[in-house]
């Protein structure tokens, strides 16, 4: 594991909780020699994950679009930035970049990146491990939903138990580094396989 797509939010949130979160991971990736990748900003816990990996002399990787660029918010010491021309490309950039994909706090940005990583999983278009760092219960009634989900038959298990969800980052890549991806067959009736 070279390097962690990471995703949260451009704002602080409500609690230094998140903010001791994003410092908490940065921290970690540094230790296991993991390069960030990330949306380039350099503003809320976007802007504290890249300075926390940078203080502690690891590697960041920003992606940021162009029009974002031109707003002046991306960060300026990044060890690479790439200004691409979409949201899309954005993302598809982070995708191809990264080992693996883990979402921090943040809004319906970070849950829209999130769940196209979690799609294209379940699609077979990539096998990497991805997760939810639940700082402060943050990811809690997510978690239920998956299951709300699951229960009611509009997600199997299989791809339910994808979604790694952990408090602690140390963990969490843990939990990463034993992923195996489960065989899929998505769009065949689960009751015939």
């Amino acid at each position: 594991m070279q390097r962690i797509a990471v995703f949260c939010g451009s704002s602080s949130g409500a609690s230094s909780i998140f903010r001791e979160g994003a410092i908490e991971l940065g921290k970690e990736m540094v230790k296991r020699g993991i390069t960030l990748v990330y949306g380039g900003s350099s503003v809320g816990l976007m802007g504290q994950i890249a300075d926390t990996v940078l203080d502690e002399g690891g590697e960041v990787i920003g992606v940021i679009p162009q029009m974002l660029e031109d707003r002046e918010i991306s960060h300026p010491n990044l060890t690479e930035l790439f200004v691409v021309g979409s949201m899309h490309e954005r993302k598809a950039k982070m995708a191809d970049l990264a080992d693996g994909f883990i979402a921090l706090p943040g809004g319906p940005g970070t849950m829209e990146e999130f769940f196209e990583i979690f799609t294209w999983a379940q699609l077979g278009l990539h096998h990497k491990p991805f997760g939810l760092l639940n700082v402060n219960s943050y990811y809690d009634k997510l978690v239920a939903f998956f299951d709300h989900m699951t229960d009611q038959q509009f997600m199997h298990e299989k791809y339910r138990s994808m979604v790694f969800i952990e408090s602690k980052p140390d963990q969490l890549i843990e939990q990463f580094k034993a992923f195996n991806p489960p065989d899929v067959k998505k769009w065949i009736n689960e009751e015939q396989t």
